[in-house]
């Protein structure tokens, strides 16, 4: 009587994984639009586009969230927009290949290491150990030298970009809690950044006129599938453990490290996947603990 049980839990498993996997490979494809994008302020209001259109279809879909959760909606909102920024800046001057994991990695370990500072949250010794791989990871992309010897400009921009999607996940994981309502929480928070979707289209209202309608649908669709990327995310925690979608979700930092040293060329190709790799490794024994 256990074995149909049992093969139905795989079955579940199977399909949270490949969703989980699936949200990955979308997220780290939107960075790389953004990445290989003529002019990636312009990409990123098209990204907001599409955002604020699958906003639109949560929002009439699910109900609105509780009064508690709004003024995380809007400390989110205004997060959201220092991470365009900051990511608009990171790939402006950085290699996807570099940028990507640096931020990526950085946010688990600001997050973790915020929750015992300020929380007084012990971290287990598995927690430190994936902390300490995430660390050297990221540790072999910061002493990486140019031509010209270190670029600390990027190495910064990198950081700032992690330490912003440190604070949306703490104050979208506190908000998501109080709204009663997850999805029309998502719903709500894409639909907002229709303010920056204005803010970032009126910053380049000089060449916007002259946009390709092939630019504007490939930010669109960008938009789309990021945000069809933390749906699935979201929707893979109801299946499984936060941990568990955590964890896999990282593969993205080894997807867009790929992207960069393939697609865009971007070298030394053996360091930056190495290091993506351990960073990658890093969060996974880091989720574990979660």
């Amino acid at each position: 009587s256990h074995l149909p049980s049992c093969a139905g839990s795989i079955r579940i498993m199977s399909f949270a994984v490949s969703l989980i996997l699936c949200a990955a490979f979308l997220h780290a494809f939107w960075n790389s639009i953004v990445k290989g994008s003529g002019d990636r302020v312009l990409a990123m209001g098209f990204i907001n586009a599409g955002h604020v259109a699958f906003g639109v279809v949560l929002v009439v879909l699910y109900l609105p969230p509780a009064v508690e959760s709004w003024p995380f909606l809007v400390a989110s909102t205004i997060i959201h927009w220092a991470y365009y920024l900051a990511l608009i800046w990171a790939y402006g001057i950085g290699d996807l290949s570099r940028v990507y994991p640096i931020a990526r990695g950085i946010a688990p370990v600001t997050v973790a290491l915020s929750a015992q500072v300020f929380l007084g949250e012990v971290l287990p010794l598995q927690a430190w150990i994936g902390l300490l791989l995430v660390t050297c990871g990221i540790g072999l992309l910061v002493v990486e030298r140019n031509a010209d010897g270190f670029d600390g400009k990027v190495v910064f921009a990198a950081i700032v970009t992690g330490m912003t999607i440190a604070a949306y996940s703490v104050v979208d994981g506190a908000g998501v809690r109080a709204s009663g309502s997850a999805l029309g929480y998502i719903g709500w928070l894409f639909l907002l950044e229709g303010f920056a979707c204005i803010g970032l289209l009126w910053w380049r209202r000089d060449v916007l006129r002259r946009v390709s309608a092939q630019s504007v649908m490939l930010g669109i669709i960008g938009g789309l599938v990021s945000s069809l990327a933390y749906a699935l995310a979201i929707y893979a925690k109801s299946l499984t453990s936060l941990g568990t979608v955590s964890a896999i979700r990282e593969s993205s930092v080894i997807i867009a490290a790929m992207i960069g040293v393939v697609f865009f060329g971007e070298r030394p190709w053996r360091l930056r996947l190495v290091a993506a790799l351990i960073v990658a490794v890093g969060v996974i024994v880091m989720a574990g603990t979660a």
